[in-house]
């Protein structure tokens, strides 16, 4: 894995993403190198020897200086275009560091794969008003190991929400991404709707996880592949999704079908 070490000139961005504001990236990259990554297109404004998407992290060493004494009205997620809780971060404490100086009047939004969010449960608390989420999928055994090679089991996301529940913070899942015949949508819910306020679910994103994703997925599941390249085969399918997802009692705030 490569690391490059930035200095950023800001910390906070703007976002487009519902119901957010802004978006704090600290990291660029991510180490879990999921297959279907949307954020992969960043790769086109980076040099050439950055090398190969999911291989490589920009740090920005400076954020915990460049969110101190800022506040930003409106919801700030973490974050858009990496995972605040990858690997890397257990030893760099660049998010432990910036949720320090941040000041805990913002609305925080927090979204991992990872299991690790638990280590700064004592931080979160100060902050007045905090969500956060785990990305939930069925990816298991061959899926996981092609899709998300990197990334911590549905099992311990799933235990995350529970334990985070536990200590009293609002949480939610990111149920994504959605692929025919990959997931068990229903089982998904019934495992976490214990422990979580709301949902956000997500179809998968065709265009944003790329040719290679496409390619394999041909390969290696071709009846799922069938079924996103026949566009009436992939409209019956999220419509089958919406109808499991509303015959549940939950709060959704939105369903992404990238169509």
């Amino acid at each position: 894995m490569k690391l490059i070490k930035v200095k950023a000139k800001s910390i906070f961005t703007r976002s487009k993403l519902p119901g957010v504001k802004w978006a704090i990236n600290q990291y660029v990259g991510c180490q879990h190198a999921c297959l279907y990554c949307y954020a992969k297109f960043i790769s086109k404004w980076r040099p050439p020897n950055y090398g190969k998407w999911g291989t490589w992290i920009e740090i920005k060493i400076n954020a915990p200086e460049l969110v101190k004494g800022k506040y930003v009205d409106g919801w700030v997620y973490m974050s858009s275009i990496t995972d605040p809780y990858q690997p890397i971060e257990k030893d760099l404490k660049l998010t432990k560091r910036i949720l320090e100086n941040l000041d805990k009047k913002i609305k925080l939004s927090i979204q991992t794969k990872s299991d690790l969010v638990l280590r700064d449960i004592d931080i979160f608390k100060k902050f007045k008003n905090i969500e956060i989420g785990l990305t939930i999928n069925s990816f298991d055994g061959e899926t996981k190991r092609i899709f998300e090679p990197f990334s911590t089991s549905n099992e311990r996301r799933i235990n995350t929400l529970k334990n985070l529940k536990e200590e009293g913070f609002k949480t939610y899942a990111f149920v994504s991404p959605i692929i025919p015949g990959l997931i068990n949508l229903k089982d998904v819910i019934e495992k976490t709707k214990k422990f979580v306020d709301y949902y956000f679910f997500e179809m998968i994103n065709v265009r944003g996880a790329g040719k290679e994703f496409m390619d394999i997925l041909k390969e290696k599941f071709p009846k799922s592949y069938n079924i996103l390249k026949d566009r009436k085969k992939f409209l019956k399918f999220i419509q089958e999704c919406k109808n499991i997802i509303s015959s549940e009692n939950i709060e959704v705030r939105g369903i992404a079908t990238h169509n």
